[in-house]
């Protein structure tokens, strides 16, 4: 395995270091300004919308998607890429247009997508015209076990009729997010991992209904959509709008969530080293008891440990971006849970020292450690908690042959 940086790569960080260094960093403070000047809107700000427009017109846009249809980078080229984006969680992967769940529902339609599917909502999404959203959880059941999902999707002559309610469904609370990819079950009575097929519903069908925003930790994510219940009644769309075939939603919404786990994993990475960095700063200037607080022994272990564990977890998520890449998402599945439950939990123990590090200043709006806190937190629930990892992860390891490497 070679982990060393191509040209390719090379190049696409020198362009967006010079990008972030000169107009995202910049505008972090500007995007907080415009949310509390404009309270309860939940479109984008405006300096979301300028910096897209500097991004795109530097070559920086739709970094996510392999192929023709995106940058065409590789999840190895990607991952260094993605990193750098997730210093500035909030504005780096909205600017390049690379920021969930427009990613994975992207990746869905540039998969299973018909011809018409894709130009009707995948070449909006790609052009950054409209926003989607990804409706998978619900309230009522334990969505950690997605073959649990009660949502019913129903055939009626030439049209599906969606009934159902979901939560957590990330971006629909932004009025651009006209598409929802809805997962439901089309029949109860088949095998439990063909029950679910997932559907297309534009978002001003009648029927729809968006309930209320969700909060977490008192962070709504008004900068890039928020997360919603949204209420299904009697939805009727099209047959032709079923993504892929009836019964093969389990499996896509599988195949959707690898590369989201080590995406929100690279830009875990990037998250953990702004903290440090902010961390450094204070810990080289900030006075206590007679000497800087870098002269501490316990802040100095808290860096030593943070420097191994960011290694560490840099490495193993370029190793699962390599098989990824050389032999397909399947056979990465145990990598895949592993920087799941690895890279979260190093980002919460870094952000929390670096927290206690500045003390209440910590805590407050003026740093971004606090919301980076409640996304580390948020990261070992989404995409399925690390109980479940954990247990698929252990039940796997118990089960390799002992001469295996």
């Amino acid at each position: 395995m070679d982990f060393a940086l191509d040209d390719t790569t090379t190049t696409l960080l020198a362009k967006l270091d010079r990008f972030m260094l000169e107009k995202v960093y910049p505008a972090e403070p500007v995007l907080a300004a415009q949310l509390a000047e404009y309270p309860g809107v939940w479109s984008p700000p405006l300096i979301v919308t300028e910096l897209q427009a500097d991004a795109r017109a530097r070559g920086l846009w739709n970094l996510f998607l392999t192929g023709e249809l995106g940058a065409g980078l590789t999840n190895l080229q990607y991952a260094p890429v993605c990193e750098m984006l997730g210093r500035s969680p909030r504005l780096g992967p909205i600017a390049t247009n690379s920021a969930a769940p427009d990613t994975g529902n992207a990746e869905l339609l540039a998969v299973y997508g018909t011809e018409e599917q894709r130009s009707r909502w995948l070449e909006p999404l790609l052009d950054a015209r409209i926003r989607s959203s990804f409706c998978m959880s619900e309230p009522d059941v334990a969505s950690s076990d997605a073959t649990n999902i009660e949502t019913r999707i129903r055939r009626d002559g030439n049209d599906f009729v969606i009934d159902g309610r979901k939560w957590w469904s990330t971006g629909a609370m932004n009025p651009g997010a006209e598409l929802l990819i809805v997962m439901g079950k089309t029949d109860p009575s088949a095998d439990r991992h063909r029950q679910q097929s997932m559907i297309l519903v534009p978002r001003g069908t009648a029927g729809v209904t968006i309930v209320r925003p969700l909060t977490f930790l008192g962070f709504d994510d008004r900068d890039h959509g928020g997360h919603a219940e949204v209420l299904f009644e009697n939805v009727r769309v099209p047959a032709t709008n079923l993504l892929g075939g009836e019964g093969e939603g389990f499996a896509m919404a599988q195949a959707r969530l690898g590369p989201g786990r080590i995406h929100h994993c690279m830009r875990a990475i990037g998250m953990a080293e702004r903290a440090l960095d902010l961390g450094r700063e204070r810990a080289n200037t900030r006075v206590a008891f007679g000497r800087p607080l870098a002269e501490q022994g316990v802040v100095r272990e808290w860096f030593a440990r943070a420097r191994i564990e960011i290694e560490a977890n840099r490495l193993l998520v370029l190793k699962t971006a390599w098989l990824m890449d050389n032999v397909g998402n399947r056979a990465a599945h145990a990598e895949i849970q592993a920087i799941k439950i690895a890279v979260p939990a190093m980002l919460e123990r870094i952000v929390d020292h670096m927290v206690q590090l500045f003390g209440a200043a910590g805590m407050s709006q003026d740093l971004p450690l606090a919301e980076l806190f409640a996304g580390a937190r948020a990261l070992r629930i989404a995409d399925g908690p690390d109980e479940v990892h954990l247990n698929s992860l252990g039940k796997a390891e118990l089960h390799r042959p002992a001469h295996a490497s």
